[in-house]
């Protein structure tokens, strides 16, 4: 297999209410978001009484509509028989809950997301949106966009059904057994804290969630509770030892966009583009120190929604805090707001 090329099994995705036998004992489909990214991927892994549910998709009618066609459909009289959900955003534990009550499936997901998603969706409040405001505000966002993003691009966080209240921890060198095949759980941060991946080694199959999709950078941020936090170097860290542990023949099945083959190929493109964001927040921060928000229309060159505009703001954040740890950077605080200068 050539490595440095990108290849894809499947041209398209399985149309609405439809499935695709992505590889033995795996079913694939989609459910639609309402935002840029506009689908999540939802996989189905045989198991030995049923179908376990890999990730759930977004507490939205589009999706409950897009379960109940897959359910009335091709799904029509099989059984699922439990779920693992990899990580805490909306968009893959939205209908946890959901299903748990419906169906009776038992959750399993790692304990740090299980927990974060509960502070995320339920702990909203004065001092939530207190500690997002001095955030934002401190980094250089005006009052104006600053009240928007906590009006509305925050509200993602509660598209939820809530989870079960008990659940089943997954962790990183877990050997999970389904439909007769063994699956080991790796976990990587950067993108959430601990998201859940799966490796078969006998198919060659890698459930690869938001870590390592194929067409896009998933989104890795610095978020107000953490605020000197570094996830981007986690994030890079992660995806060397992921390298490192997972063959490059593997057929990547990822959350969002296309199963491809080329784990290696995407991992270091991945790797490469955020050395080339740092490389241009080095370059338009040496004339005059700039804020996080200066720094966002430098790394964004398009128009934002408030959904996308907090996801911007916390990723140039993640760019700032990891070129500050390795002394790319030099902070400045002038009129209250936090600046950046190259160092």
């Amino acid at each position: 297999m050539d490595d440095e090329v990108l290849t894809f099994p499947y041209a398209a995705p399985p149309a609405p209410g439809e499935v695709a036998r992505i590889a033995p004992g795996v079913l694939w489909f989609r459910l639609k978001l309402p935002f840029q990214l506009n689908h999540v991927n939802i996989y189905l892994i045989e198991d030995d009484d049923g179908w376990l549910v890999l990730d759930t998709g977004l507490s939205s009618d589009d999706c409950r509509m897009g379960w109940d066609a897959i359910l009335s459909g091709p799904l029509r009289g099989q059984r699922l028989s439990g779920m693992v959900v990899t990580h805490y955003h909306p968009d893959h534990v939205g209908l946890a809950g959901w299903l748990a009550r419906s169906f009776g499936l038992k959750l399993a997901m790692p304990r740090t997301e299980y927990l974060y998603h509960l502070m995320a969706a339920h702990g909203r409040g004065d001092m939530y949106d207190a500690a997002h405001r001095a955030f934002y505000l401190a980094h250089g966002l005006s009052e104006e966009t600053t009240q928007i993003v906590l009006n509305r691009g925050l509200n993602y966080l509660t598209m939820t059904t809530g989870v079960p209240e008990a659940f089943e921890r997954i962790k990183q060198g877990d050997t999970r057994r389904m439909g007769g095949r063994d699956f080991k759980v790796l976990t990587g941060g950067g993108h959430a804290l601990e998201q859940a991946m799966l490796h078969n080694t006998s198919d060659k199959l890698f459930f690869a969630a938001d870590q390592v999709i194929a067409r896009i950078s998933p989104n890795v941020s610095v978020h107000p509770v953490e605020p000197d936090e570094d996830p981007l170097g986690t994030y890079l860290s992660d995806l060397k030892q992921l390298r490192a542990s997972v063959p490059h023949d593997v057929l990547v099945l990822p959350g969002h966009g296309l199963p491809f083959h080329g784990l290696h190929t995407r991992i270091d493109e991945l790797i490469e583009h955020h050395a080339l964001r740092c490389g241009r927040i080095a370059d338009v921060c040496r004339d005059a120190p700039l804020s996080a928000a200066d720094l966002v229309p430098a790394l964004f060159h398009r128009v934002l929604d408030p959904h996308q505009t907090g996801f911007a703001f916390g990723e140039v954040l993640a760019h700032v805090n990891y070129m500050l740890g390795r002394g790319d950077l030099r902070p400045e605080v002038t009129g209250g707001v936090h600046r950046f200068r190259t160092a």
